[in-house]
């Protein structure tokens, strides 16, 4: 039997298979589902379910980067309040509302308390700088070596989206210390199919959906001023993150984390900035997080902010393609999708605006613009969030 009718037969006995739909299951299941299941024989079956479960896992964990250990919003309320010795009285300690993610090392004042809700809606299209949604991703192929096109290859298609909705309150025990606590739910949803083409003949080789709606990981945070005078600050955060959503939805994380966040402010008239760096250890992975951000108070009631974030997250996060010779088929290489052993650092640009409706009611607006391709990405992400101060 010649190498390239011996090919054909194996083709034809991977596409008996095809055509299988993932039944009610969890987000991991599912993804693990489209993902493993594949019709290319490659005549190593050892090889490809270690290529394809570690595949898996790397976009679990992408995707649980992205909603189980999200960056919370500000600790710090809109307001901010500093006692006057010369008044006898507090008033505004700073012209502008804020960051929308960076903290600043100002803290509430004694009693100010403050609660909001957010919302942010992710759109997922790309991971590893592939795209996901228009079937292009290859994860399994077998190609003639005197040929340029592979003659039988299994793409993926994912549609991933989520809708994260935090509520969050924070209030100040000391003039120097706040208290914290940061509330996401999630909507998840993923739709996906396998498709198996062979010398240009199509077949749907496997399909599957999950929804997945829940709590995601509860945040309590803590946040002392180190120094504080008229125009600069020093503060330290502590972040724990509660392994309270379901980690097989990838709403959680399945484990605690702590981060510990040293934080610089300058704030002078209407300009303010603002720096941050983070550890966290347990959860996910090992991360350091940095991040500044720029605000502009235009008027006594709308402040613009710009905003630039970063992770580093100890996890694979980058996928490449993989050529190796086929074990029993000769002049035939097979392509395999697998992760590479480098790590995940992603850069976030947030530019944004928050107006002071009335009162003490403040609205925040901005969006997330990527500036990495490494992991699950979107190519923006809106945010609009309500903020609220008690006693003002």
């Amino acid at each position: 039997m010649t190498t390239k009718v011996r090919a054909v037969t194996l083709a034809i006995v991977g596409l008996t298979i095809a055509g299988r739909r993932a039944s009610a299951q969890t987000v991991t299941d599912v993804l693990g589902f489209l993902v493993t299941n594949q019709s290319v024989s490659t005549g190593s079956v050892e090889r490809d379910r270690a290529a394809a479960q570690a595949t898996s896992v790397t976009i679990s964990r992408a995707l649980a980067a992205n909603l189980a250990t999200l960056p919370v919003t500000s600790s710090s309320g809109a307001f901010v309040y500093r006692f006057n010795p010369e008044l006898g009285t507090v008033e505004r300690a700073t012209q502008s509302f804020g960051p929308f993610f960076t903290e600043r090392a100002s803290t509430a004042g004694r009693h100010q308390a403050s609660f909001g809700l957010t919302m942010q809606q992710l759109h997922f299209t790309s991971l590893d700088g592939h795209n996901l949604r228009d079937g292009s991703l290859v994860t399994t192929a077998n190609q003639f070596t005197d040929e340029s096109v592979p003659f039988d290859i299994d793409q993926l298609t994912l549609n991933i989206d989520a809708s994260v909705a935090t509520l969050y309150g924070n209030v100040g025990i000391t003039d120097r210390l706040d208290v914290g606590v940061a509330v996401p739910f999630v909507a998840l949803t993923l739709d996906g199919s396998r498709v198996n083409t062979y010398r240009g003949r199509t077949f749907t080789q496997a399909s599957g959906s999950a929804r997945a709606v829940g709590l995601a990981d509860l945040v309590v945070r803590t946040k002392y001023t180190v120094i504080a005078d008229e125009a600069t600050g020093l503060a330290a955060l502590v972040d724990l993150r509660l392994p309270t959503g379901r980690e097989q939805d990838l709403l959680g994380a399945g484990s605690a984390s702590l981060k510990l966040s040293a934080i610089g402010s300058v704030e002078q008239g209407r300009l303010s900035a603002h720096a941050n760096s983070g550890v966290s250890v347990g959860g996910l992975a090992r991360e350091l997080t940095y991040g500044g951000a720029v605000g502009f108070a235009a008027s006594g009631r709308v402040s613009l902010v710009g905003e630039l974030l970063g992770r580093w997250i100890n996890s694979p996060g980058h996928i490449v393609p993989v050529t190796a010779a086929h074990p029993s088929l000769s002049g035939v290489e097979t392509i395999r999708l697998t992760p590479d052993a480098s790590t995940l650092h992603l850069v976030t640009l947030v530019p944004g605006v928050k107006w002071n409706l009335t009162d003490t009611w403040v609205l925040a607006a901005n969006v997330s613009i990527p500036l990495t391709t490494g992991g699950l990405t979107a190519p923006f992400t809106p945010f609009v969030g309500l903020d609220y101060a008690l006693g003002r």
